[in-house]
């Protein structure tokens, strides 16, 4: 019985690997086994950084936050309990960008909390 080997799927395979890594530099675009490796390393980055996106952005948003409630003599903690307090239901995202962009609705938000 005549030797069978699948050509048609593992050169499939490894076009497919390559095409992802098509733009990656020196031989991690055009040599199947580093490709395989810097793709594989690759896909890891995103899948952590997909989560890690998250929280940097969090804490870019208390950040803002902060320096805008200190502009009107509160500190960030203080400020969110006392939203908190007076039932304010606006999330992190929305204040810093009222903070940064619209400091006269920021104020107001404050004013409504002092």
């Amino acid at each position: 019985m005549p030797r069978s080997v699948n050509a048609v799927a593992s050169r499939a395979r490894r076009k497919k690997v390559l095409k992802q890594t098509k733009g990656y530099f020196g031989r991690r675009k055009n040599v199947f086994t580093v490709a395989k490796n810097a793709l594989e390393k690759g896909l890891q980055y995103a899948y952590r950084d997909r989560r890690q996106k998250k929280r940097n952005f969090r804490a870019l948003w208390i950040q803002r936050i902060n320096a805008g409630a200190r502009q009107h003599g509160y500190s960030y903690s203080a400020f969110m309990g006392k939203l908190k307090e007076n039932n304010i239901n606006l999330n992190r995202k929305v204040l810093a960008d009222l903070a940064m962009n619209h400091p006269e609705a920021f104020k107001a938000v404050v004013n409504a909390v002092k």
